[in-house]
């Protein structure tokens, strides 16, 4: 190996990859992004064309190594992360049969309905079914049909000529493996959100025959399954080529968004918790024990660290609220305006922000643009302004965006405090929110929690995943991880806006309650 070994990750997010270079130590060397267009399709569709994932990561990785110039000889390992309860469709060589169905789908939501039935029914499922599920994975196919089992029945039903031709059913890092590797593999994390897999030993995860059969899911279809920390193989000669790096580069098995950001954000420890703000949004831990809180979309399910497990959930759009603020209304490029948002677009929302009162003139967002998955778990549900007037400007908006994506985040925080019974005492923040201070010092207002920025907080996933890479290679312990996280700044909470948000808060929840039966009436065809 070389005397100063680096490890080289691809984090493949919903909005393109980073290529990013670390020592084994998880040291930053260089990164570098490229963008992946996204299709969003009636009847709740998105989807990705996986050529267009492997061109932008080409790019970024060309990006990368002409900016760092190091010896493709030193990078003696990959890793990828990415994008978590997807699909990919492939064929016996590893084609894909169509677009990839990403997290965000929701139309295998009817199949999945269907799935669930029974005879005596709790809270939509049939409880026979729902015992199986809890006792053997933790959790259970999610109504609104945005698991992989949803997409692959969704698939079934209405592509049944892809069906027929798939090999395998890929999750996007497993896919990506196989582009480098040539290798049908998933790892014992990344096959979770299909439920068919029996988590209870958590270092022997496996296939079980009944939630199989109950899945209807046809295991040949599906691949192999290894432990997220161990050496998959090496990169392919071609795929060698095309990268300009070594064929003997090891390939990491791998992990998804999730689990690798939670190792990223150096909280790695048994009720540390991390607050991930990107286009997505998710706050969790690891934990010691297998538990389920099916009313809120949450468990503890297998994590990336070996023999561990770590709380899962997830807050739909964050991030990705100030984006379509940003595109659809103020910079939308129609008959109104050609006019393009400026590229300090970010640091001027902040400013903004921070020019009008906490509370926003009492003005709420419910960031709920496509639907919820935690803390309650509603397809149907949609987000929006409440209590606007004629007294609010673009500010108020701005600051309501940031104020509502963290109005949900404490919600879920309530249960993920519940579930783990204990208050948490500091909370380590990574994504793209995190590098604005203004809305670390939201989220620590609405929290009453201390919130610890993480330095380079969007490279937290691919950190992450160069710490897995260096401990599979034995180059690092898990012990160490904590003391190789730099802390940019600490934001404590300051009193008079926590009560401000107090306020807000229980309005935030009460307009869910009383409108939820509204939304479904609304958008049940959508």
């Amino acid at each position: 190996m070389s005397q100063n070994p680096l490890i080289l990750t691809i984090d493949l997010g919903t909005g393109g990859p980073k290529a990013a270079l670390f020592t084994a130590a998880g040291e930053l060397v260089g990164h570098a992004f490229a963008e992946t267009p996204i299709q969003l399709l009636p009847g709740g569709g998105a989807e990705q064309d996986p050529a267009d994932w492997w061109r932008a990561i080409k790019s970024a990785i060309q990006q990368l190594l002409s900016q760092v110039r190091v010896d493709p000889a030193s990078i003696v390992a990959m890793n990828v992360t990415a994008q978590w309860s997807g699909t990919v469709a492939v064929d016996k060589e590893g084609n894909p049969l169509m677009n990839a169905v990403i997290w965000m789908d929701s139309r295998g939501s009817k199949q999945i309905k269907e799935l669930v039935k029974g005879p005596l029914m709790v809270e939509g499922y049939a409880v026979n079914k729902i015992l199986g599920w809890l006792r053997k994975t933790g959790g259970a196919p999610g109504h609104a049909g945005k698991d992989p089992l949803a997409h692959i029945l969704f698939i079934k039903a209405n592509y049944p000529e892809v069906y027929a031709k798939t090999h395998k059913f890929l999750e996007p890092k497993d896919y990506l493996n196989l582009k480098l590797t040539g290798i049908f593999a998933a790892s014992y994390d990344s096959i979770t959100l299909h439920w068919v897999t029996d988590n209870r030993k958590i270092n022997e995860v496996r296939y079980d025959e009944g939630l199989l059969k109950m899945s209807t899911l046809d295991r040949a279809k599906l691949p192999d399954l290894n432990p997220p920390n161990q050496v998959l193989g090496t990169l392919t000669a071609e795929v060698a080529r095309e990268l300009g790096l070594s064929p003997d580069t090891k390939v990491i098995s791998g992990t998804p968004d999730l689990q690798s950001a939670a190792v990223g954000s150096g909280a790695v420890l048994d009720f540390q918790p991390h607050l991930y703000v990107g286009t997505s949004s998710w706050l969790v831990c690891h934990v010691p024990w297998k538990k389920t809180d099916i009313d809120h979309n949450m468990a503890s399910l297998p994590a990336a660290i070996p023999g561990r497990y770590f709380i899962v959930n997830e807050q739909e759009t964050a991030g990705e609220c100030l984006d379509f603020f940003k595109d659809n209304i103020l910079y939308p490029r129609d008959a109104l305006s050609q006019e393009e948002a400026p590229a300090d677009f970010f640091r001027r929302i902040n400013e903004l922000a921070a020019s009008v009162p906490a509370g926003s003139n009492r003005l709420i967002f419910m960031p709920w643009l496509y639907g919820e998955r935690s803390p309650i778990e509603d397809h149907y549900v949609r987000g929006g302004f409440f209590n606007m007037g004629l007294d609010h400007t673009r500010a108020h908006l701005v600051r309501a965006i940031m104020e509502g994506v963290a109005c949900n985040s404490r919600w879920l925080l309530r249960y993920v405090e519940k579930m783990c019974k204990r208050q948490f005492e500091a909370i380590n923040f990574i994504g793209g929110g995190a590098q604005s201070e203004i809305w670390c010092q939201i989220f620590a207002d609405v929290f009453d929690r201390p919130i610890r920025q993480v330095e380079d907080p969007i490279l937290a996933n691919a950190r992450g995943a160069a710490f897995l890479a260096s401990m599979a290679l034995g180059l690092l312990k898990l012990e160490d991880i904590p003391q190789k996280i730099k802390i940019r700044k600490t934001f404590t909470p300051n009193p008079q806006n926590h009560q401000v948000y107090d306020n807000l808060f229980r309005e935030y929840v009460q307009i869910y309650k009383r409108n939820k039966k509204a939304y479904k009436r609304l958008n049940s065809h959508s």
